[in-house]
Parts: C-alpha cells; sequence; structure tokens
C-alpha cells in the first residue's frame, strides 16, 4: 500500500498519482511538481489517500512543494506568454505557408519549454518554424501534431444534444468507440448521424454502450425465431431495445404484429453482424 496525491494538469485531463511526502494535500490545491515535461503546476484532483500497489504502473515521483501565492502569480504569467506565443507562431505559419492549423500553446510552469499542439491533413516539416520560435523566446520549443478529438477536447463546443462536449465536459481519456456499437444501438449508419463535430464517432456511444449490452441480453434481436402467446412461429423484423417492443412476422399473417419481449419465447437469437460495404464506408470514424 502507498499513499498517493492525484493531479491534472488540464481541467477535464488525465489524473497522474504523485507521493505527498508529509504534506497533507485537499482537492482543489495546487501543487508544483516534477514530470517528463518539465516542472509544472497541477491541481489536485485527489487528495491523500492509499492504495493497492498495484494500481501504480511506474515509481512515485515526490510533489516539490505545495504552490504559494507566488507560484499562482508564476502561473498567470505562463498564461499571457502562451498567448503571446500563440499569436506569434500563427503569424510564423502563415509566413512559411504551412498547411497546418495551430491549436494550443503550453507553457512549463519553469518556462522551459514551449509546446504547440497543431492539427494538419499530413506530416508537416516544421523544422524551419521551430527555428523561428527558438529564436523568439530563447526556450526549448516542441511542436506536436494531434488528431481531431484532441483538437475537440482542448477548443471545446456542444454537441448535437445541444450539450457541451462529453470529452471537454468530464472525459479525462478518450475510450475506443466502434461502428458495431452504433449497429448494436440500433442506430442509422448515416455517418452524419453517428458522428460528432470532430468528424469521429460520438463518444456517447461507449458511454451507453454497457446499457445497450444488458438489453440485448435480454431482448431478442433482428431475425430472430420467437413463439408468440398465440403459439405462432414468427420472425423478428423490428426491435426497440428501449421500450422492448418487437414487431413480429408470423407465418399465419404477412401484417407484423407488435408485442412485449415479455410475451414471447425465443427460438433462437440472431447475430447482429456488419457487412464489408459498411465497413469500407465507415471506418474512418473510428479513428483518433
Amino acid at each position: 500500500m502507498k499513499e498517493i496525491v492525484g493531479i491534472r494538469f488540464k481541467k477535464v485531463g488525465k489524473i497522474y498519482y504523485f507521493s505527498p511526502g508529509d504534506v497533507k494535500f485537499k482537492a482543489g490545491d495546487c501543487a508544483i511538481v516534477e514530470t517528463v515535461r518539465g516542472v509544472e503546476c497541477g491541481e489536485v484532483a485527489i487528495p491523500n489517500r492509499t492504495i493497492e500497489d498495484s494500481e501504480i504502473s511506474s515509481p512515485l515521483k515526490n510533489i516539490i512543494r505545495k504552490a504559494d501565492a507566488a507560484d499562482m502569480k508564476t502561473v498567470e504569467k505562463n498564461k499571457l506568454r502562451e498567448r503571446e506565443a500563440f499569436k506569434i507562431c500563427e503569424e510564423k505559419i502563415a509566413l512559411r505557408k504551412l498547411k497546418m492549423n495551430l491549436v494550443d500553446v503550453e507553457c512549463t510552469f519553469d518556462n522551459n519549454k514551449l509546446l504547440f499542439y497543431f492539427t494538419a491533413e499530413n506530416r508537416i516539416d516544421f523544422r524551419e518554424l521551430v527555428k523561428d520560435l527558438a529564436a523568439v523566446f530563447r526556450t526549448r520549443i516542441e511542436l506536436r501534431q494531434i488528431g481531431v478529438r484532441d483538437e475537440a477536447k482542448i477548443l471545446g463546443g456542444l454537441g448535437i444534444c445541444g450539450r457541451e462536449f462529453c470529452c471537454k465536459a468530464h472525459m479525462g481519456d478518450f475510450n475506443p468507440v466502434s461502428i458495431k456499437m452504433a449497429k448494436e444501438q440500433g442506430l442509422s449508419l448515416n455517418p452524419t448521424k453517428i458522428s460528432g463535430t470532430c468528424g469521429r464517432l460520438m463518444c456517447c456511444l461507449k458511454n451507453e454502450q454497457p446499457a445497450y449490452e444488458s438489453l440485448l441480453k435480454i431482448t431478442p434481436k433482428v431475425g430472430a425465431l420467437v413463439v408468440t402467446p398465440d403459439g405462432d412461429k414468427g420472425k423478428v423484423v423490428d426491435a426497440n431495445l428501449i421500450t422492448g417492443k418487437l414487431r413480429i412476422k408470423t407465418e399465419k399473417s404477412e401484417v407484423p404484429v407488435t408485442l412485449d419481449r415479455g410475451e414471447v419465447k425465443l427460438l433462437k437469437d440472431a447475430e447482429i453482424k456488419l457487412n464489408k460495404e459498411e465497413l469500407r464506408a465507415l471506418k474512418n470514424l473510428e479513428g483518433k
């Protein structure tokens, strides 16, 4: 068992564990720590807590200190520097006519590195741009190409539901989302219906998948063979997982009857499969 403090460096970012030493922290405190990027200031998301050694993936680094008023002033100065760096970088990109879109700039707490995040359709040779920026800021410069999902998380916005993007509002990290999830949830495989503003599959598909998996266990799927309360055999031609209503075409009638899933007896269930055409047409929606 080890005592840890969980710290995040972005409002809704991944939480990293550090050793608190003899200091007691509460949620919302700020702490100065050393990371692979350098010295940074992060916010305490998980106060002092003891966890199993198996939950720790790498050796814990010690927290340098609890942030004080002087440290918070440094953070504010760094934010001003980030805004200045963003403007200058955009000017340099335009000057060199690079086909890239600057998304965000981060300055480490110790002012030892500036990180520039950008998106681009293809790989970009930004070596000359790095030289330009290093000449202006006299510090280490790092450019990172990110995906459209990362861009959406940084910039934020409203989804088709009218609420803030899940990735911006509460998701610390991205979970894989698949076309199969959309198929199992009975959604139209129209790209405009199942993709978010970022152009990738909506993250809410992953959030809702456990509920649909539970419903699929108790609901006959489209194509399943069932027996109605009247003893007639039939095939399920439509199924609403949420309401549990089934439309069944029986051997005795061409007109489907509507029954509740609890009213029928399952003879042979069907499988939900994606055909090659569907996979080929929608494969690009699964990427980052």
